[in-house]
């Protein structure tokens, strides 16, 4: 008997009954499985807010130049007219400006299945047809992604997937130190997709063994209600300053490991005269860094004097650096772990990334398999992934970038499969003027999404529960055969079938399909998972014995790893690749690069916005990953919908603020600042600092003209969130450095017209107007 299974980025799921009693089951071994996928098949059989067929914007066939681009009606086209005019303008802007004019924007997380995976299709045909400007680094870690391999040699990902297993955490650790917490709501996710759910039962587990938690973050609910716990509510923007004086305490009382520092370490000297006012004139002591974090002297000089006491994690959370400066927090927690002198050691040390997604500390087998080739991309141009606006808006305007000066390209035409740019990117406003720039845009898009309306062409996808394909990730256990258990809806087509239509107009299908359609690639794929299982030792199913099955086990899957433990234990034999071959408290190369917002060791600058410095009636915003969705998709879906209030996006006050503002539970407000503004249904909660106010990301944006100006009606916190780099090391993004204030809202409530199709017209009608 055939077992029907699929997967997501939020879990794996087994496939029951058909038609109207079609259902998705997680996983039964799946000890937390997540509250997104509850909403996933509402979400992919609305028709109001999927795309049916081809649609081309009215202006664009007018030739306005992208004037319309944010607020316009579409001409439904057939396949093959739509095509052609894609293909026609990417001729174009080849022949006329280069393929250095073509931004290929895709930004991942479209689907778990390893073929489908619409960023790696788009760059395979980009690049057979001779490439593009890319994107690099993410909006989730880029401060990290940069700073990492000066600091430590090791990129995120050897970070991330070499971090201190979960099990020596339980079994070792007695104090874990929790920047920004240890959440199971972002961990309900991860790239590639995931079987399980692991985080909150591991931090259960060492709780119950007497681990304690300290939960550094301005929200109690960053943190799983957990024995020994306890939640030290900072100032939002304040963990270095903590961090540093932290380390003041420990140095001024003779409680630092100096033979570690020593031996592993390379600028202790330069750092600690920072620390310690010798070079500044400013000792970061606990006395310096109260009013900063808003915490008391005593208490910062308690927690100094636990941690020496203890076995300590030091965990930095992703989104802690997705901020002004966020260079900073990472570095200033690896000095905090290495001054302790516990890194690798069982279940000590430092972290970054745990409870962002599942893996991080996952104790498995990391095993890679194969995907599909990407070719070669003949633009050696690229953007940081966080300054799309930037460089639509300031073509050949130069920045810096990790030690280089670079410009921006002159990009004449958008190309974006797999994401919505309307949902992650900062400042919204600014990102609307700037997405008018682009003579031409072109999207694939399952859904009516802010990004797909607008765009110039659209072109229809499916979704993954309309196609088949496997979930083979490398740090997962499982291997998923993804059942199609939908027909697609309307025209929608797969990425990789649009794309081979549009090779084949280019002369280059043949490369781009190799003569196969999706189950040949599919076999093809399986195969080179079957040579990779045999090199691990362990044999896989035959193709239709895998598909037949559903989901295969990995045989001995169970591994665990300590961070930095082949360097502690002969740093010479195994030194770091860095420039003293030994972690860098003091970086020479960074120095060297003579950054006023990124010098060479960790320090603490004031954000660009924060309360410290700023009224009683400004609020910081923290824009947190939400628990019924993934990003923005699924907004459509049940789950996400039933959460909202009157249709919009809930935020989050203390009851004492909102008392201050005269807000009342269950109204709608009006979130604003200098940059724009937003509608959200108002929610209190206790548990949670009085000068923030907390708005999830990935609600449809949906921006309209009112009285106060055009708002998101929706409630997405983009609209309010600062568009610049981190700092000119990583150019990441800064979006949880954000003020706003909060004002009842007045007058007749917006319609949302986000999960609804925009508005059709007929060619003909077009035509008559051109």
């Amino acid at each position: 008997m055939t077992d029907r299974y699929t997967a997501a980025h939020w879990g794996a799921y087994r496939v029951t009954g058909a038609e109207d009693d079609l259902r998705l089951e997680p996983l039964a071994d799946d000890p937390a499985p997540s509250r997104i996928g509850r909403g996933w098949l509402s979400a992919a059989r609305d028709t109001r807010a999927r795309i049916h067929r081809p649609a081309v914007r009215r202006g664009w066939l007018a030739g306005d130049g992208g004037a319309g681009r944010n607020d316009d009606s579409y001409v439904e086209l057939p396949w093959d007219e739509a095509l052609d005019m894609a293909a026609q303008e990417l001729r174009r802007v080849c022949r006329d400006h280069g393929n250095g004019a073509i931004y290929g924007g895709s930004y991942g997380w479209s689907s778990a299945g390893r073929f489908h995976h619409a960023q790696s299709q788009l760059r395979r045909f980009l690049n057979l047809i001779g490439g593009y400007v890319a994107a690099r680094d993410t909006y989730s870690h880029a401060a990290g992604e940069v700073l990492l391999p000066h600091i430590t040699g090791l990129s995120n990902k050897d970070i991330e997937e070499g971090l201190t297993s979960w099990p020596l955490i339980a079994q070792n650790c007695t104090l874990f130190l929790a920047f920004g917490g240890v959440s199971g709501r972002t961990a309900q996710i991860a790239a590639g997709g995931t079987s399980s759910h692991e985080v909150d039962g591991w931090m259960e587990r060492a709780a119950a063994a007497g681990m304690q938690t300290i939960c550094v973050s301005p929200l109690r609910s960053d943190l799983a209600d957990l024995p020994n716990a306890r939640w030290l509510p900072v100032r939002a923007g304040s963990d270095v300053a903590l961090m540093l004086a932290l380390l003041h305490e420990l140095v001024s009382n003779g409680r630092h490991d100096q033979a570690f520092l020593d031996r592993y370490t390379s600028g202790w000297p330069q750092f600690r005269d920072y620390v310690m006012g010798v070079s500044d004139g400013q000792a970061k002591s606990a006395e310096w860094a109260a009013p900063l974090c808003d915490l008391a002297a005593g208490e910062i000089r308690d927690l100094a004097e636990e941690l020496s006491r203890h076995r300590v994690m030091v965990s930095i959370n992703w989104g802690l650096q997705r901020a002004d400066h966020g260079e900073q927090t990472v570095w200033a927690g690896l000095a905090l772990a290495a001054v302790l002198g516990q890194i690798g050691q069982p279940g000590t040390g430092f972290g970054f990334g745990y409870g962002s997604t599942t893996p991080p500390g996952r104790a498995k087998r990391f095993i890679s398999w194969p995907s599909v080739p990407q070719g070669r991309n003949g633009v050696d141009d690229f953007i940081p992934v966080a300054r799309i606006s930037d460089m639509l808006l300031n073509p050949g305007q130069a920045y810096r970038y990790n030690g280089e000066t670079r410009s921006y390209p002159d990009i004449r035409l958008v190309y974006w499969a797999g994401g919505n740019p309307f949902h992650h990117h900062q400042d919204l406003l600014r990102l609307e003027r700037a997405w008018q720039r682009p003579e031409t845009v072109i999207v694939h898009e399952h859904s009516w999404t802010a990004t797909a309306r607008r765009a110039d062409i659209v072109l229809p996808t499916t979704m993954a529960l309309e196609r088949e394909d496997i979930m083979v990730n490398r740090r997962d256990p499982s291997l998923i055969y993804m059942t199609q258990v939908l027909a697609p809806m309307g025209e929608a087509r797969n990425d990789h079938d649009i794309l081979a239509d549009l090779a084949r107009r280019f002369g280059v299908e043949a490369e781009f399909t190799e003569g196969r359609d999706t189950q040949d690639w599919l076999r093809w794929i399986w195969a080179g998972c079957q040579g990779v299982a045999q090199s691990e030792g362990f044999a896989l199913p035959d193709f239709d014995s895998f598909r037949d099955m559903g989901r295969f086990e990995i045989p001995e899957a169970d591994q665990t790893r300590i961070l930095f433990s082949r360097f502690i234990e002969d740093p010479v034999a195994h030194a770091l690749p860095t420039e003293s071959g030994r972690l860098t408290l003091f970086n020479d190369r960074i120095a060297a690069m003579q950054l006023c917002d990124c010098p060479g060791h960790p320090c603490w600058m004031p954000p660009a916005e924060w309360t410290h410095e700023a009224p009683p009636t400004h609020l910081h915003l923290l824009s947190q990953q939400p628990a019924t969705r993934l990003h923005s998709q699924l907004d459509n879906g049940s789950e996400a919908v039933a959460s909202k209030l009157q249709g919009r996006e809930v935020a989050r006050m203390h009851p004492r603020t909102a008392a201050a503002l005269n807000l009342r539970e269950g109204e709608v407000v009006h979130l604003h600042n200098a940059r724009g503004g937003c509608l959200a249904g108002l929610r209190l909660d206790a548990n949670m600092r009085h000068d923030c106010v907390v708005l999830p990301t990935g609600a449809w944006a949906d921006l309209q003209d009112s009285p106060q100006g055009r708002i998101c009606v929706h409630g997405n916190p983009n609209m309010l969130t600062i568009d610049k780099g981190a700092s000119e090391l990583s150019q990441g993004n800064i979006s949880h450095t954000t003020l706003v204030q909060v004002s009842p809202w007045s007058g007749e409530l917006p319609r949302v017209r986000a999960l609804d199709a925009p508005r059709f017209v007929t060619r003909a009608e077009c035509e008559r107007e051109v």
